[in-house]
């Protein structure tokens, strides 16, 4: 059975399955997940707890032969087994299928493995243990849901706070959970219980977010004009390779680009978002994009990042992160474009 990380607190209100297998690349979730797991073991007398790490020399048949020989007055434990690469190989799968068949009596099997992707998924060990037990999938909320996230951790200490307040603490913490964990366990501890406002968060909360080249990509399509500069004056400051925040940028200008001709010769736009491999959910944003940007748009884009992309490389003299920005910004409010994108400089 699948469990949301939003449903563990149901299901281990439940009767306890004897096999649960937690994936996540959200540290911060999947550790308490598996807390909450050990927790919900414990108070149901499962007071033993093993650790095991499956790495490539592990042996898998003698970890087999310890629980096959269980004493008849063995305590009831806890078996945590942690897949560090997701694979367990050949001989692990065989055996994870053998366990889920047959689970042995007083003992509660905790697989802990990153994110599953769709291969690991469609693996008959996989599927084995989510036939036994429960699988719960643990994801990081996008950035659109990061304040919800916060006001649910807030309201966990007793406060609350404003839609201004939550919004700026999600733009402090983004990209990085664990720090949003700590940052409110100190709210919690210098702020007391009821209303937080916007002044005693930025009196105690540290700007700890931390940016990829896809959330300014994310920013771009979507205009949101003040997250694109915040995350690109991040990935300046944290060292971020120019062209490679420029090879990113411009691989969605291309898509417009593209989307753009392919419409103007008649062609559906369905049609044209699965030809240049647009993944579903980012197909109403670059429609969107599509129409900001009108005729000219992409075509002018293009330049400029090509000019930038010189820029970087030293055979242009230019702030390119400064005229980054000044293009994002250009493109988002549909205004003209600054002069090198027109090719009015060179």
């Amino acid at each position: 059975m699948r469990v949301r990380g939003d449903q563990l607190e149901a299901a281990l209100s439940k009767a306890l399955p004897p096999v649960w297998l937690v994936n996540g690349d959200e540290p911060l979730l999947v550790d308490e997940a598996v807390d909450a797991i050990r927790t919900a073991a414990r108070a149901r007398g499962y007071l033993q707890r093993e650790g095991w790490q499956a790495d490539g020399n592990f042996d898998w048949p003698a970890w087999m032969a310890g629980f096959a020989s269980l004493s008849l007055f063995a305590s009831q434990r806890l078996v945590e087994l942690r897949l560090p690469t997701g694979k367990p190989g050949v001989e692990g799968g065989k055996a994870l299928e053998q366990w889920a068949e047959r689970p042995p009596a007083d003992t509660i099997l905790l697989v802990i493995l990153p994110r599953a992707d769709k291969a690991t998924q469609a693996t008959r060990w996989f599927a084995a243990l989510e036939r036994a037990g429960h699988v719960v999938t643990l994801i990081a909320p996008a950035v659109e849901q990061l304040p919800a996230w916060i006001e649910r951790r807030l309201a966990r200490h007793g406060l609350s706070a404003q839609a201004d307040t939550l919004a700026w603490l999600a733009a402090r913490v983004e990209g990085n959970l664990l720090a949003a964990h700590q940052e409110i366990e100190k709210l919690a501890l210098l702020v007391p219980p009821g209303p937080l406002t916007l002044a005693a968060a930025r009196a105690a909360v540290a700007d700890v977010a931390r940016y990829d080249v896809g959330d300014l990509a994310d920013a771009f399509v979507k205009a949101d004009a003040a997250r694109y500069c915040r995350v690109l004056d991040g990935l300046r400051a944290e060292g971020e390779a120019l062209p490679r925040v420029l090879s990113v940028l411009a691989g969605d200008v291309r898509a417009l680009y593209r989307l753009h001709h392919g419409l103007g010769r008649g062609r559906r736009l369905a049609d044209l978002m699965r030809e240049a491999g647009v993944w579903q959910n980012r197909q109403p944003l670059l429609a969107q994009a599509l129409k900001r940007l009108g005729d000219d748009g992409a075509a002018w884009a293009l330049r400029g990042l090509a000019r930038l992309d010189r820029a970087a490389k030293g055979v242009v003299r230019a702030d390119a992160w400064d005229e980054l920005k000044q293009l994002g910004l250009a493109l988002m409010r549909r205004g003209d474009a600054p002069a090198f994108a027109r090719g009015d400089m060179v």
